[in-house]
């Protein structure tokens, strides 16, 4: 069953488990080379790729964790438009959120929304005390949403045998937090 803290509304997005029927506008947004430029995941894979890491990994995420990424729609669509969310990373012991959008969808605050939503219910409903962020040195506008959600910069890493940066939140920064939050 799926945890219910895992749809989510804000003001423009609705925010939910991925289904099976995404599988396919998934694959579209990831043949977008823009798209999958700073993801450190290899780029365009097939869409029987794509099939094996939603079923595997998101889906597998929910059962283990009871949380994982997240399809987005904006409200009224009715249709998939990238993924935000929470990933516990067993190699690290450490919880990421990622998100990734169809590239028409940029530089309209969807990023920064969807991580808003994602670092309250990390905080508020699934109790993590820190959430992190990597992001490759180059992905300008990433930094910048995780500096708009109060991310600060916290180490390099070699992830997918590339340079990342990684960004921390931690909850007993969240008074603070709390502000930006609701004011952004």
């Amino acid at each position: 069953m799926t945890n219910p803290n895992l749809f989510i509304e804000t003001e423009r997005l609705l925010i939910r488990p991925f289904k099976m029927e995404d599988i396919a506008s998934s694959y579209i947004m990831n043949l977008d080379a823009e798209v999958s430029k700073y993801t450190g995941d290899g780029g365009i894979v097939s869409k029987k790729e794509i099939e094996r890491r939603i079923v595997e990994n998101v889906f597998g995420d929910y059962e283990k964790y009871g949380f994982g990424r997240l399809a987005v729609e904006l409200k009224g669509e009715n249709k998939f438009i990238g993924f935000t969310g929470l990933k516990y990373l067993d190699d690290m012991d450490e919880v990421d959120l990622g998100y990734r959008f169809m590239k028409e969808y940029w530089g309209k605050g969807i990023a920064t929304e969807s991580g808003k939503a994602c670092v309250n219910l990390g905080f508020n409903k699934l109790g993590l005390e820190k959430i992190i962020a990597m992001v490759l040195p180059d992905n300008k506008g990433s930094i910048n949403v995780l500096e708009k959600l109060n991310f600060k910069y916290e180490k390099e890493i070699i992830e997918d045998n590339q340079l990342a940066k990684v960004y921390a939140l931690l909850k007993e920064n969240i008074t603070s937090q709390r502000t930006v939050l609701k004011n952004n």
